[in-house]
């Protein structure tokens, strides 16, 4: 077209615009950028909003957000050419404010302009703007925020309560994610489609809800969406994760979807999970002979399994397949894998010379990897170097440091245990205490070392006293039927908290 006399509409440029933002090509984008200019086109409202869109898109797709290159400064074109840029020109944007604080202080100031300017009392703008509000948010870890935007807005419809959900997801708030499932059906009246149920199946894996995991199966084959291969890869993952694995090979040898790579990978990592070395194996040689490449979760599936499984050679055999075979450049999980699949044979010299000849360099995850498996060994020598590498390259991460003193501490090293704790008072560290939970009558309870915020800590307490009686063998504690509790889930307050 160009080389003929027949010059581009606005209609072409805005969809070749919105073609090059879709694939990620910011070059063709920019070329294309520069022919609106030359031939008037970049005024129009329309070819406007398709330029900015793909420059957001190309950014996000190239992981750079530079808010003063060409996005940002085509924003402040369009008001200095006095064209007032719309609720999506606006949301357009939104995505790449989500994360650190200094690009979600960007995505305020849109959130500002969005007020001011009344841009979300347009037809159907509402909606579209409260979405991308959310979700910018919600990647903020501005839960409550991203709540009181949904709670505001004038009319809710399924992309509202699934950006929501996904944000209680993404941000470890199964519990929550789960409640507004429920009322979305229940209180507003609104269908989940396959986006909906493959954004609520990660929340019944972070709490082993099995059962909702389930209904969330069973919904999908009433409603004819269990043909989806993301609907379906998400299940395997959520059968997997909650220990149910032969659900999720049903799903997996089903013929209601056809199979893809993340398929496969879900699978494999699913065995890998649960240290089924040979079943691992067999699936990802089934894998190769349909032709379909391995990737790099993959493989991290495959040789975590043989690692569990004590198939040492099988794995080593597979890491040097991918590298010399398929040409895949080893990734520092992978690494990890490698690592801790010889150490936990006892091999930590081969896995020390493995990490002095990795073709980059070790992170946490590697040193972390060795110095497991030597403390599972009792190698002293390994264990110390892999605590020196481990507080060189995470100074900051106060697990290593607690784990080190409790080490001193077991080996009577009260001088070096102290050395560290100084240490770690100095850099002004305090490790986040862990947690147990446990799901009474659908209500999750959590617990802390020691804790006695709980309502019924009492009771809780008289129950463990009578138990550690019990594992003593002392015939004087009190019989347990009597201490049985109708344990039902009581409000949250204070150390109680829903996972």
């Amino acid at each position: 077209m160009c080389r003929s006399d027949e010059p581009p509409d606005d209609f072409t440029l805005s969809s070749l615009s919105k073609v090059s933002g879709d694939v990620g090509d910011l070059r063709a984008g920019e070329a294309i950028h520069g022919k609106c200019v030359r031939t008037g086109f970049a005024s129009d409202t329309v070819v406007a909003n398709s330029i900015v869109s793909m420059y957001c898109k190309c950014f996000t797709t190239s992981g750079e957000h530079d808010f003063d290159s060409c996005p940002w400064k085509w924003i402040k074109y369009m008001q200095i050419e006095r064209l007032k840029p719309d609720a999506f020109t606006v949301s357009s944007f939104l995505p790449l404010c989500g994360g650190d604080p200094e690009k979600w202080n960007y995505g305020r100031e849109l959130h500002c302009y969005i007020v001011k300017t009344e841009l979300d009392l347009g037809l159907g703008s509402d909606i579209h703007v409260g979405c991308c509000l959310i979700d910018m948010y919600s990647r903020s870890n501005k839960l409550h925020v991203a709540r009181r935007i949904f709670e505001r807005m004038k009319s809710i419809n399924v992309f509202a309560c699934t950006a929501l959900i996904n944000g209680y997801v993404h941000n470890g708030a199964s519990d929550e994610a789960l409640i507004l499932f429920q009322e979305m059906q229940a209180k507003h009246g609104i269908e989940p489609n396959r986006v909906s149920l493959v954004s609520i199946l990660p929340a019944c894996c972070l709490v082993t809800r099995l059962t909702s995991g389930k209904q969330v199966h069973g919904f999908a084959i009433r409603k004819e969406l269990n043909h989806e291969a993301s609907l379906c890869n998400a299940l395997i993952d959520m059968y997997s994760k909650c220990g149910s694995l032969n659900c999720a090979r049903k799903v997996f040898d089903g013929d209601s979807f056809c199979k893809d790579a993340i398929s496969w990978s879900s699978m494999i990592s699913g065995y890998g999970i649960h240290g089924n070395g040979q079943e691992a194996i067999c699936l990802y040689e089934k894998m190769l002979r349909l032709g379909i490449k391995p990737d790099m979760i993959t493989i991290v599936g495959v040789i975590s399994a043989c690692g569990r499984s004590g198939l040492v050679k099988e794995g080593l055999n597979i890491y040097h397949s991918i590298v010399n075979e398929y040409g895949i450049k080893p990734t520092l999980e992978i690494c990890a894998c490698v690592v801790d699949m010889l150490g936990r044979s006892g091999q930590l010299k081969n896995a020390l010379d493995f990490i002095k000849t990795m073709p980059l360099e070790p992170g946490p995850s590697v040193w972390g990897a060795l110095l497991s498996a030597s403390l599972l060994h009792g190698n002293s020598e390994i264990r110390d170097l892999a605590y020196k590498f481990l507080i060189q390259i995470e100074p900051e991460n106060p697990s290593n440091y607690v784990s080190l003193s409790n080490l001193y501490a077991s080996s009577r090293k009260w001088d070096f245990a102290a050395e560290v704790r100084t240490m770690m008072k100095a850099k002004q560290l305090r490790k986040l205490p862990g947690c147990s939970w446990i799901t009474v009558n659908g209500g999750t309870h959590c617990f802390f070392v020691a804790d006695k915020a709980h309502p019924r800590s009492d009771m809780i307490y008289e129950m463990l006293d009578e138990l550690i009686l019990a594992m003593k063998g002392d015939s004087n504690f009190l019989d347990f039927e009597c201490l049985r509790f109708d344990f039902v889930p009581c409000p949250l307050g204070r150390g109680v908290r829903k996972i």
